[in-house]
């Protein structure tokens, strides 16, 4: 199986800073935005996503994590992992911008999965989706609105994203036969 790295650690950080100028200018400005990352790496990136906005705008970004584990579709399929808390500013979601971050969008199921735990949430005003990498394949009519790489691959490659604070350095790889 061949590896090879499609993001380093600077290009990351150009992706995540560039994601955080777009979600700024989407929203017009930070107010009412809440930045909730998908477990696990997903979290990390949301933490970075908020630090940068809130340097840039001079406003104070909250980020949470939002477990979907049990809204997916497809737990008989694949062993769960055990459920991550979910954590909410504390003045909720009702009537904000909520910014979904995903390390990897693939078929949107987890999307899918992670609308349905808002529902039960709150109801934030709108609702927007960001990935480190799009690899495309969706099951689902599911895009995402801020994207670092457009990623295309065969389903027969693994795109891996490695951070530092979970894996100890830092890049996106895709491994696998390229067919």
């Amino acid at each position: 199986m061949s590896a090879r790295t499609v993001l380093h650690e600077a290009d990351i950080a150009r992706a995540l800073t560039r994601i955080s100028h777009e979600i700024l200018e989407s929203n017009r400005g930070a107010d009412d935005l809440v930045i909730l990352g998908i477990p696990t790496r997903g979290v990390i990136l949301a933490k970075r996503i908020a630090a940068t906005i809130s340097s840039i705008s001079g406003a104070t970004i909250v980020s949470g994590a939002l477990d979907v584990t049990m809204y997916r579709d497809d737990l008989a399929k694949h062993p769960t992992r055990a459920p991550q808390p979910t954590t909410l500013p504390p003045q909720g979601i009702d009537g904000r911008t909520v910014v979904l971050v995903d390390d990897v969008l693939y078929s949107g199921r987890t999307i899918r999965a992670a609308l349905d735990a808002l529902t039960d949430l709150g109801r934030p005003r709108v609702v927007r989706l960001a990935a480190l990498v799009d690899r495309g394949h969706r099951e689902l009519p599911i895009r995402p609105d801020f994207v670092g790489k457009n990623l295309p691959s065969s389903q027969a490659e693994r795109i891996f994203v490695r951070l530092t604070e979970f894996d100890g350095d830092e890049s996106v790889t895709i491994e696998g036969s390229g067919e």
